[in-house]
């Protein structure tokens, strides 16, 4: 399965979860919101929400600053 994270075709095994693609790339807590396909995830889904080959997967971290 091919998916396009934050720009960067990546491949995985079997269709996955959104949380277990946080997991193989060691990104858990680390990522605030996440879309698929232009559309929010809310993180209440994210261990249920299953991806498909070809999804665009953007993954935002916020950062303060000023």
């Amino acid at each position: 399965m091919n998916i396009i994270v934050n720009g960067e075709n990546r491949s995985f095994t079997d269709a996955m979860s959104l949380k277990s693609i946080l997991e193989e790339l060691c990104l858990v807590g680390k990522v605030m919101a996440a879309a698929v396909n232009m559309e929010i995830i809310k993180q209440d889904s994210w261990n249920t929400y299953t991806l498909e080959d070809g999804d665009k997967l953007e993954l935002l971290d916020f950062v303060g600053g000023g």
